[in-house]
C-alpha cells in the first residue's frame, strides 16, 4: 500500500503554519512552554527546520507574539467613521469580545511584558503604544490637549485595563456589557483626573 503523500509547502506557507500552531498553543500553555520540538512534531517536520526558519526558540516566540499582537490590534482597530465617544465604546466592546474569545492568548501577551526576551517585551510595548494612541486620538477630538501628563495617564490606564480584562475573562459572572461600561467609565475618568482642581 502506498504511503500517504505529505503536502509540500512553500517556505512562507511552512513558516506561517508553524507560527499559527504556536499561536494556537497559547490557548493551553504559556509562551515559555511552547517548544520548538512540540511545534515541529505537530507540523511533521524536524526541529532543525524550525530553527532554520526562526533562528532560535526566542525567534520563534517573537514571531508568535507578533502574530498574536497583530490579530488583537486588527480585531480592536477603531472605526474612524464613528464619533469619538461612540468610537471609544465600540473599540472597548470589541476588546472585551476579543479577550473573552482568546483569553489565554491575551494573557500570554500581557505576561510577555515581563519576558526576559527584549524583542518580546518590545512587541508587547508596541501594542500598548498603539492602544494608547487610539485613546489619545479620541480624547483630542473632544478637545483634550496633548500633554506629558496625558501620556502618563493613557499608559497607566492601559495597564489598568489589561488587569481588569484578565480578571474578568476568568469570571463568567461579569457580563461583557458590564465590563465594557466599567472600562468606558474608567477611561472617561482619566479625563476628569487630568482637569486641574481649584486650590482652596
Amino acid at each position: 500500500m502506498a504511503g500517504t503523500r505529505r503536502t509540500r509547502m512553500s517556505p512562507d506557507e511552512r513558516r506561517q503554519q508553524l507560527v499559527a500552531l504556536g499561536v494556537a498553543a497559547l490557548a493551553d500553555r504559556p509562551l515559555e512552554a511552547v517548544t520548538v520540538e512540540d511545534l515541529a512534531a505537530q507540523a511533521g517536520v524536524s526541529p532543525g527546520l524550525v530553527h532554520y526558519y526562526f533562528g532560535s526558540r526566542q525567534g520563534l516566540h517573537s514571531a508568535i507574539v507578533r502574530t498574536a499582537r497583530d490579530a488583537m490590534l486588527h480585531a480592536t482597530a477603531p472605526r474612524p467613521e464613528l464619533p469619538p465617544r461612540e468610537r471609544l465604546r465600540d473599540t472597548l466592546a470589541r476588546f472585551v469580545e476579543f479577550v473573552r474569545d482568546h483569553d489565554a492568548t491575551f494573557y500570554s501577551l500581557v505576561r510577555g511584558a515581563a519576558s526576559g526576551d527584549e524583542e518580546v517585551r518590545a512587541t508587547v510595548q508596541h501594542a500598548r503604544d498603539v492602544l494608547a494612541g487610539h485613546l489619545r486620538d479620541a480624547f483630542e477630538e473632544i478637545g483634550v490637549a496633548r500633554t506629558p501628563l496625558l501620556e502618563v495617564a493613557l499608559h497607566a490606564w492601559i495597564s489598568f485595563a489589561e488587569h481588569a480584562l484578565v480578571e474578568a475573562a476568568a469570571d463568567p459572572a461579569v457580563a461583557p456589557d458590564e465590563l465594557t461600561d466599567f472600562l468606558e467609565r474608567s477611561a472617561i475618568g482619566v479625563l476628569d483626573a487630568l482637569r486641574p482642581r481649584p486650590r482652596p
